[in-house]
């Protein structure tokens, strides 16, 4: 089980340079490395002074290297879709639509870096994957792919059933998919029961995927920043942006400056790191100065929910109270903060009560049941 690594900060603060810093230093202790670079442009290769290619190759011992392409990544996907359609419809139809004919939508190269970063993950070749991602609130939502995808899932799915629609057509679905599928569909069709291949095959890797995100041990962060005020502010805001997602953020990286006292209270209780400018054309510098990536002993749960005490604690780090909002439906709390949104689905144990109040105190949203 691979660990993958990201770092989040403003464009322009060094995210690159840490990352293939990072791979190196991590190759360099022993483990098996894989960097992924995301951006198609060159300024990836230039840095690497290497020509990576969207299949891995070896840069140096216990590294590869791979630059993903969207294009080839839709092509293989869709060449998966079309397999599965196959398998499970007796009237495949979408056979004669070709890969090669997708055009890329927006948000496209997110879920395919995702999946990508997924099968890498799973291949088992590696102990570590670096992904050189955006960086920025769009890494996040890409991350945060299987919580949302799987609550639209849910909510819509009940919607549909509770429908006037979904009444009238509910007995129907049984034999209706029976004759066209070669699967056995859930009579209960709008449970999360539902026991059709791909769906099943579906809903666990999305709650897979939520797993992994909120687990350090398989998915973490680390803050960039410089100097500049701008850089700082970005990173307080990924911070906290990252707890939406349950995204474990293990420190924060100050690329060729030093670490401030201002910068100590205002990102405590993470560990700072000093990173000095690059050696051109070496690499040792940083490495050297670059922490033990691979420690996560201190990371702050970004949620802790108290059933005796009828309380939950949401840690969000880089906000105010006028910059959170909370709402209830039902058995889900919704916490917005910035521009993300994090459901919360109460346990059985507290699922009939309702938010009685809500503070704001030392980073935590506290809210009492």
């Amino acid at each position: 089980m691979a660990q993958i690594l990201t770092f989040l900060g403003k464009g322009g603060s060094g995210r690159t340079t840490m990352a293939i810093a990072a791979a190196k230093k991590i190759a360099q202790a022993g483990d098996r490395v894989l960097l992924v670079g995301q951006d198609p442009g060159p300024a990836f290769g230039l840095l690497l002074e290497f020509s990576p290619t969207f299949e891995p190759q070896e840069l140096v011992n216990n590294l590869q290297v791979v630059q993903l392409k969207t294009s080839v990544l839709l092509e293989q996907s869709w060449e998966e879709v079309k397999a599965i359609e196959k398998e499970y419809l007796r009237s495949p139809t979408l056979k004669n639509v070709y890969g090669q004919e997708l055009g890329i939508l927006p948000g496209m190269d997110q879920a395919l870096a995702l999946n990508a970063l997924r099968e890498y993950e799973k291949s088992g070749k590696y102990d570590v994957i670096i992904y050189d991602g955006p960086g920025n609130i769009n890494s996040l939502r890409m991350l945060g792919i299987p919580e949302i995808l799987s609550w639209y899932i849910r909510r819509f799915r009940k919607v549909i059933v509770d429908s006037d629609v979904g009444k009238a057509l509910s007995p129907f679905v049984t034999p209706v998919t029976s004759a066209i599928m070669n699967v056995s569909w859930s009579p209960d069709w709008g449970s999360d029961n539902v026991t059709s291949g791909p769906t099943n095959k579906a809903n666990e890797m999305l709650e897979e995927g939520k797993n992994a995100v909120a687990d350090p041990q398989r998915v973490v962060s680390y803050l960039l920043t410089t100097e500049e005020e701008t850089a700082i502010a970005t990173a307080k805001y990924l911070w906290g942006s990252a707890q939406q997602i349950g995204l474990s953020v293990a420190g924060l990286l100050v690329n060729q400056g030093s670490v401030t006292e201002a910068m100590a209270t205002d990102f405590s209780p993470l560990p700072l790191h000093a990173i000095p400018s690059r050696n051109v054309p070496d690499w040792q510098n940083v490495i050297d100065a670059l922490p033990d990536l691979r420690a996560t002993t201190g990371v702050t749960k970004s949620i802790i929910i108290d059933v005796a005490a009828r309380q939950i604690k949401v840690y969000l780090p880089g906000f105010d109270k006028k910059q959170v909002k909370l709402t209830q439906y039902g058995p889900e709390i919704t916490i917005e903060a910035g521009d993300q949104r994090r459901n919360i689905i109460l346990p059985p144990s507290l699922s009939g009560q309702s938010v009685k109040g809500a503070k704001f105190n030392n980073n935590y949203l506290n809210i009492s049941l």
